[in-house]
C-alpha cells in the first residue's frame, strides 16, 4: 500500500499505515457483514442472492446516509486479506450469484490482491463493484480485470446540492469521468441465460424530496451521453432515519407525485432500459443488520 493515499478524489494524503483517511479508515480492512442480499436490482439478486461484502468507512458522508452505522466507522471487523477471500468463497457456497462489494473503493488495493487470489483459487462469479460514483478515472481503469459490474450511484447534477448534502462540489464532474471509464472498461452489460448481469453498468439515482429537478437534469445527462450502453435504476427508497434540523426538505420519504414526475420525465427521454421501484420501497427492510453476519 502507499504510505500517502489518494486512491479516491478527497485525496486526503494520509498514510494510513499510522492514521485514518478521510474514509474514516486505515489500511487493515474492515467489514460489518457478509451474506446474501435480495433487494439489489433483479439482475444483481437474482432468485438466490447476491453475496455482499459491507465495507466499513466511506468516502462520501452524505447527510442522509442509511448505512450511517458502517459509512462513519462506528461498526465493523478487522479481517486479513485472506479471510476476506475465505468469505467470497463462503458467499459462492451460500449460492450468490457475485460478490458484491458494497462501499469499497478506499480498500481497493486490498480487495485487488483478495479477488485475484480467489481467481486463482476458483472462484467463478462475477465481481461487482458497488459504489457511491466518487471514484478517481485512475481506480477505476486500475480495476479492469478485477471488477465485472459496477453498480455506482450518480447522485447529483447540481455541485451546490453536491456540497451541500455530500460535501462534494465537485461529484457531478467526478462522477462523469468515473462513469466514462466504467463504460469503456465494461461495454454494453451482457446477461447470462437466466437474465443474471455477467458484465457492464448499472446507474443508480436515488430521488431526493424537493429535488425533483436535480434527478430530472441527471437523467437527462445519463440517457443523452450513454443511452441503453448503461442500465438506470430510478430509486424511491428515500428513507429519514432521524430528524435533521439543517436540512429539513430531507425530513420526509418521497411523495408519489415527485416519484411519478420522474418516471414521466424518463419516459419522455425514451430511457428504456431502467428498473424503477413501486411505493412499498421506502421501508427500513431493505436496511440490514450490520451485527458481522458471515464476518
Amino acid at each position: 500500500m502507499a504510505d500517502i493515499c489518494n486512491i479516491c478524489p478527497r485525496g486526503c494524503g494520509a498514510n494510513r499505515a499510522e492514521t485514518r483517511g478521510y474514509c474514516g479508515e486505515s489500511n487493515a480492512v474492515r467489514i460489518a457483514r457478509a451474506a446474501l442480499h435480495f433487494w439489489e436490482e433483479p439482475c444483481v439478486s437474482g432468485t438466490k442472492g447476491s453475496g455482499t461484502v459491507f465495507f466499513s468507512g466511506c468516502n462520501l458522508g452524505c447527510v442522509y446516509c442509511q448505512n450511517k452505522e458502517i459509512s462513519r466507522g462506528k461498526v465493523g471487523k478487522e479481517v486479513s486479506i485472506n479471510r476476506l477471500t475465505d468469505i467470497f468463497f463462503e458467499l459462492e457456497k451460500q449460492g450468490a450469484h457475485n460478490i458484491n462489494l458494497v462501499t469499497p473503493t478506499h480498500f481497493a488495493e486490498q480487495i485487488k490482491e483478495a479477488v485475484a487470489t480467489a481467481r486463482k483459487r476458483g472462484l467463478t462469479l462475477p465481481v461487482v463493484w458497488n459504489t457511491g460514483g466518487y471514484e478517481l478515472e485512475k481506480t477505476i481503469n486500475s480495476l479492469d480485470g478485477t471488477v465485472d459490474v459496477y453498480l455506482t450511484d450518480f447522485k447529483y447534477m447540481s455541485g451546490e446540492l453536491a456540497g451541500k448534502f455530500s460535501f462534494a462540489g465537485d461529484y457531478p464532474d467526478v462522477a462523469k469521468s468515473a462513469l466514462g471509464a466504467m463504460v469503456k472498461t465494461k461495454g454494453k452489460p451482457v446477461f447470462d441465460e437466466n437474465g443474471l448481469i455477467k458484465q457492464g453498468v448499472i446507474v443508480r439515482h436515488l430521488v431526493l424530496p424537493s429535488h425533483t429537478d436535480d434527478s430530472i437534469n441527471v437523467l437527462k445527462y445519463l440517457a443523452g451521453t450513454y443511452g441503453d450502453d448503461i442500465i438506470i435504476s430510478i430509486m424511491s427508497q428515500y428513507t429519514p432515519l432521524v430528524k435533521n434540523e439543517k436540512y429539513p426538505e430531507l425530513n420526509r420519504k418521497l411523495t408519489k407525485y415527485e416519484y411519478s414526475k420522474v418516471i414521466d420525465a424518463a419516459e419522455k427521454l425514451g430511457i428504456k432500459n431502467a428498473y424503477i421501484q413501486g411505493g412499498s420501497a421506502a421501508k427500513e427492510s431493505f436496511i440490514p443488520d450490520f451485527d458481522y453476519s458471515g464476518v
